[in-house]
């Protein structure tokens, strides 16, 4: 995936933006009654769905062990019996893995670490948060510093905060200012995510806004929340954000990607994003290279289903574990 090369600032686009809350309310219904996959179709979206995983620790608690056990799982995500009754095999070529372990900056040298011991250090992303995660309200410098220190420790992937108080304000090209230098602050071979907590944007509009400006400052993904807000990712959220790829997509040609992340815990809730996507943005954008889940528990029952499709048993999901 090469970086987004982003784009002077439209203020003409962003003042001319319209939003239909009922139109938005109506689609997101519509995804959310469709038809549930056959069991074979829908353990194939589930496989897929894993591979699109930023498998994520972000507790306060976190210890390089925790971090190291959790890239192993990225590694080798479902146990080796189910994974060659779904017609796999582990091994060096083997597709069957999570995109990316997202961490604290303090964590990236330990995932960095354990992802090379076991040769995935190439397949398997390392993301950090950074930017003062969850608020963003920290100086400006302090934020660029942070993004550095993990580029340096060995991220290829930096998700930054938007500090939400521009967007309420309508200071968009401040915004757009700062996301351009922390894209700065990056690098060329660091692609990164833009948070933009959609829950606290105020509304749809807000949210369609500040998509398009974190485009045009060069985000390579946009993402809906930072897990910690009392409203993360919904379908509408998503819906809005998707119409704002697209759009950005026909006027300048270059795909960004898209993160929904904050309860995402079931296989059904990957699987309405996953059809959304693939409705509202098609087929290109269902790989890893423009579609992530960030999720921490999301794994375990995409395993307790694909076991249950695999030997008709039901197992209670607290007996899949992490491990």
């Amino acid at each position: 995936m090469d970086n987004n090369p982003g784009c002077e600032l439209d203020l003409g686009w962003l003042n001319n933006v319209q939003i239909n809350l009922s139109a938005i309310n109506r689609r997101a219904a519509n995804l959310q009654s469709s038809r549930p996959l056959k069991s074979e179709y829908q353990a194939a979206w589930l496989l897929k769905a894993l591979t699109c995983i930023d498998l994520t620790t972000l507790g306060g608690d976190d210890t390089n062990s925790n971090v190291s056990r959790l890239c192993f799982k990225a590694f080798r995500p479902l146990p080796e019996d189910l994974l060659q009754s779904l017609g796999f095999q582990y091994g060096p070529n083997c597709p069957i893995h999570t995109a990316a372990i997202c961490v604290y900056p303090s964590k990236v040298q330990s995932a960095v670490d354990a992802l090379k011991k076991l040769g995935m250090y190439d397949k398997i992303k390392v993301a950090s948060v950074a930017t003062g995660f969850p608020s963003g309200q920290m100086p400006l410098q302090s934020r660029l510093m942070e993004i550095q220190y993990a580029v340096e420790m060995g991220a290829k992937e930096i998700d930054i905060v938007i500090d939400r108080s521009l967007v309420l304000t309508g200071q968009w090209e401040t915004l757009y200012k700062e996301l351009q230098q922390m894209k700065q602050a990056c690098g060329s071979s660091v692609h990164m995510k833009a948070i933009l907590a959609t829950g606290e944007l105020g509304n749809l509009r807000n949210v369609y806004k500040a998509s398009l400006v974190a485009m045009m400052a060069g985000s390579d993904f946009i993402k809906t929340s930072t897990g910690k807000e009392a409203l993360n990712a919904t379908i509408p959220f998503g819906i809005v954000m998707c119409l704002a790829i697209n759009d950005y997509y026909k006027r300048h040609g270059f795909k960004v990607g898209l993160k929904p992340a904050g309860g995402i815990r079931t296989s059904k809730d990957a699987l309405s994003w996953l059809v959304m996507v693939k409705e509202l943005l098609g087929d290109e954008w269902l790989t890893p290279k423009l579609f992530r889940i960030g999720a921490s528990g999301l794994l375990t029952d995409i395993e307790h289903n694909l076991y249950q499709y695999v030997t008709g048993c039901i197992n209670a999901t607290y007996e899949f574990s992490m491990g």
